[in-house]
C-alpha cells in the first residue's frame, strides 16, 4: 500500500513538470515598456527638474541707533506720535520738576544743619506750629501734582483710546517665543524665535533682539496689537513705540501704534516669564504699503478686498473649464425598448381564508 502511494506521488509531480515546460518553438515575448512621451512622438520624457523652493523674502536692515538699545541713558527715538508726547512730557515736564525737588530739599537740608546746630543754638526753640510754613508744605505738593496730572492724564487718555484700526494683530506670548496671527490678512501665522549666534548676521539685528520671523506692519497704518498668552503671563513691549501690555493667559488686552517711518525696531518680554525670560525678544518691521502686500503674499495671505488671484491656466484650451465647453458631448445611450412585464405566478400556498 505504501508503494503504490509513492507511485502515484511520483506520477503526480512528473506531470506537474510537463505542464509548467513551455511548448517547443515558443518562446517568452518580454512585456513592452512604455517610455512617457513616447507614444504621441514627442519623444522619450526628460527626468522633471527639482520645484526650486520659494525665494525667502528680504528682510530690512536695522538703522544703528534707531529701534534698539543705546550706549547712552536717555530714552530711545520715539518713531511714534504717542511716544514723541511721551518722551516731551518725560524731558520737559518730570525730569525739571524732579531735578528741582532734589535741589530744594537738599538746600534745606543743608539750611537746617547749619543754621540749627547745637553749638550756634545752646538754647534749642521751643516752636512746635507755624501757620505760614504748613500752608506752605501742603498746597505747594498739591500744585506740582497737579501740573504732572493734567498732561499725565491727556497722554493715557490718548494711549487707552485709539483711532480706528487699519489693521489687527494678535501677539501671543509662550515659554520662549511669540506667535503672530493675522486675521485681517487671511489669518495666517507665523512664529518668532531668538536667533542664536551661529545663525545670527548683522542684517538680522543686534545679540538677543534678532529673530527668525519678524512682525510685519505697514507704515502710516494704526496697528491694533491683541495680547495673550498660551501658558504665563508675558508683556509685549517696545520702547521705540512707547508700547508696553501684558499679555495675560486667558485675557485679552490692547494696544495701538502708528509708524510713519519704515525701519527695523525691537523690544522683550518685559514680565518675568521662566528661566528663559531674558531670550525672548520681539522684532517689528515696518514695511511701505506695497512690499507689505507683497509680505503677505508671500505668506499665503490676502489684503482686504483683494480678489482671489484667477487660476493661470483657467483659459488655456487643456483647462477642465474651456475643454468642458467645447467637448463634443457624448451620445445619448441606446433607449431600451419597453416591455410589458408579467407578473410571475404565486407559489404561495392557499390560507385558510381563501373561499370564505
Amino acid at each position: 500500500m505504501g508503494r503504490l502511494k509513492t507511485i502515484f506521488v511520483g506520477l503526480g509531480l512528473g506531470l506537474m513538470g510537463l505542464a509548467a515546460t513551455p511548448a517547443p518553438g515558443l518562446a517568452a515575448v518580454p512585456a513592452p515598456v512604455v517610455q512617457s512621451g513616447a507614444a504621441d512622438g514627442v519623444g522619450p520624457a526628460s527626468p522633471a527638474a527639482p520645484t526650486p523652493a520659494p525665494a525667502a523674502f528680504p528682510k530690512l536692515a536695522p538703522e544703528p541707533g534707531i529701534g534698539m538699545p543705546t550706549d547712552q541713558i536717555h530714552i530711545q527715538p520715539q518713531v511714534t506720535e504717542l511716544g514723541q508726547e511721551a518722551l516731551w512730557m518725560h524731558n520737559w515736564i518730570l525730569m525739571p520738576v524732579m531735578t528741582a525737588m532734589c535741589i530744594l530739599v537738599l538746600v534745606l537740608l543743608g539750611y537746617v544743619a547749619i543754621r540749627f546746630r547745637a553749638s550756634a543754638n545752646p538754647v534749642p526753640s521751643k516752636t512746635s506750629h507755624n501757620t505760614m510754613i504748613e500752608v506752605i508744605w501742603t498746597l505747594f505738593p498739591v500744585l506740582i501734582l497737579l501740573g504732572i496730572a493734567l498732561p499725565s492724564i491727556q497722554l493715557l487718555a490718548r494711549q487707552y483710546s485709539p483711532p480706528k484700526a487699519d489693521i489687527t494683530i494678535k501677539a501671543i506670548g509662550n515659554q520662549w517665543y511669540w506667535t503672530y496671527q493675522y486675521p485681517d490678512n487671511g489669518d495666517f501665522e507665523i512664529v518668532s524665535n531668538m536667533l542664536g549666534e551661529d545663525k545670527r548676521t548683522p542684517a538680522d539685528g543686534p545679540r538677543l533682539l534678532a529673530v527668525d520671523e519678524r512682525m510685519v506692519v505697514p507704515a502710516g497704518a494704526v496697528v491694533k496689537i491683541i495680547t495673550t498668552s498660551n501658558d504665563v503671563i508675558h508683556s509685549f513691549a517696545v520702547p521705540a513705540f512707547w508700547v508696553k501690555e501684558d499679555a495675560v493667559p486667558g485675557r485679552l488686552n490692547e494696544t495701538w501704534f502708528k509708524v510713519d517711518k519704515p525701519g527695523v525696531y525691537f523690544g522683550q518680554c518685559s514680565e518675568l516669564c521662566g528661566a528663559r525670560h531674558g531670550f525672548m525678544p520681539i522684532a517689528v518691521e515696518v514695511l511701505p504699503k506695497a512690499q507689505f502686500a507683497a509680505w503677505v503674499a508671500s505668506k499665503g495671505g490676502t489684503m482686504p478686498g483683494a480678489k482671489p488671484v484667477a487660476n493661470p491656466d483657467a483659459t488655456s484650451p487643456a483647462s477642465p473649464a474651456v475643454a468642458g465647453s467645447t467637448a463634443t458631448p457624448a451620445p445619448a445611450p441606446a433607449a431600451v425598448p419597453a416591455t410589458t412585464a408579467t407578473p410571475p405566478a404565486s407559489t404561495q400556498g392557499a390560507t385558510a381564508n381563501e373561499g370564505a
